[in-house]
């Protein structure tokens, strides 16, 4: 038995070196529990679906409206073997409400076929880009003048290019052109749009102490956000369509790895490493408004009817400045 009155030698070669504060490797948000509100949300939506699971929820909502129907035809039966004009009223209300379905279904369609006219479009402007074909790439153009003859704010721009387009014969050079004249006005305006959502979830998450609160406000405020997005390029998704905007537009987050924020990250943009020391809620709120930032970032490049070739993308550092500077104003 060693006594312990005597030192003790230690062989320091032997023990495991010594690291820093600095060099110790954070600990990870997603192992630690402590993600964010747009974390929880992206996480969540990116999962993909399992056909047993499509089943399960087809089956419930088929029965479910199976349920509406009987239930709403045995009322109005009911009714008119009671008082016919009560039944009558009851008819004509359950007319109503199959006519206002039936107008939001059409108008979803409607939706839908806008964003695959701007996929449509982005397809075209990319390929007529690189096929050096000036009859191609002008058959592009015309198609845009098509698509923005409406829009007010456009109109200069779109005199502009009519005026510009034939002096130049580069397909190429005319598709940068039709970039430089028409996007930078709905670029502009794109980004209004991502700098209020950013900022509405900010505040919302640093100033609403409620449990699952912010989830549903960074949830709710991002499908407007891309649905508003969609209407600023001329896609004007309905809900279903902003739905489906914003699993893709999650998934592709999640994919590149872009859901992830550290300290690191938010201290070189906005200080949020240290508003997170000062107040958990206000750090919290940081993060949100920069995931929402970089969803709507995604959901320009999406809904945008050409990708960034001349423009320069949006910076999610600058958006988030922008949208922090507005609300502390």
């Amino acid at each position: 038995m060693a006594d312990i009155r005597k030192p003790v030698m230690l062989d320091v070669e032997k023990l495991a070196p010594v690291q820093t504060p600095q060099e110790v490797a954070p600990i990870s948000e997603q192992a630690s529990g402590n993600t964010s509100a747009m974390q929880r949300v992206a996480l969540g939506m990116a999962g993909p679906a399992g056909w047993l699971s499509k089943m399960f929820w087809s089956a419930v909502l088929l029965l479910l409206g199976m349920a509406i129907s009987l239930a709403a035809w045995d009322f109005v039966t009911g009714l008119l073997a009671r008082n016919i004009w009560l039944g009558r009223g009851a008819l004509l209300l359950v007319a109503v409400v199959i006519g206002v379905l039936v107008l939001i279904t059409l108008r979803e369609l409607v939706g839908f076929v806008r964003l695959r006219r701007i996929d449509v479009l982005r397809k075209a402007s990319g390929e007529a880009r690189e096929s050096f074909d000036r009859a191609r790439a002008l058959a592009v153009l015309d198609d845009f003048d098509k698509l923005y003859r409406g829009r007010a704010e456009l109109r200069w721009a779109r005199g502009a290019l009519t005026e510009k387009r034939g002096d130049i014969l580069d397909a190429d050079a005319l598709i940068d052109l039709l970039e430089q004249q028409l996007m930078p006005p709905l670029d502009a305006a794109a980004r209004r749009e991502i700098e209020a959502a950013s900022r509405q979830v900010a505040a919302a998450t640093a100033l609403v102490p409620l449990a699952l609160v912010d989830v549903l406000v960074a949830l709710t405020s991002n499908v407007a956000m891309i649905r508003r997005i969609a209407a600023v390029y001329g896609g004007r998704a309905g809900f279903i369509g902003s739905w489906r905007l914003l699993k893709g537009v999650v998934r592709h987050l999640v994919a590149t790895g872009a859901v992830a924020i550290g300290d690191d990250m938010l201290g070189s943009m906005v200080g949020g490493g240290a508003l997170s020391k000062i107040s958990r809620r206000f750090g919290e709120g940081v993060i949100n408004g920069t995931l929402t930032a970089r969803v709507g970032v995604t959901a320009m490049e999406i809904c945008r009817p050409m990708p960034f070739v001349v423009q320069k993308r949006p910076s999610v550092s600058s958006i988030v400045k922008s949208a922090l500077l507005g609300l502390f104003k």
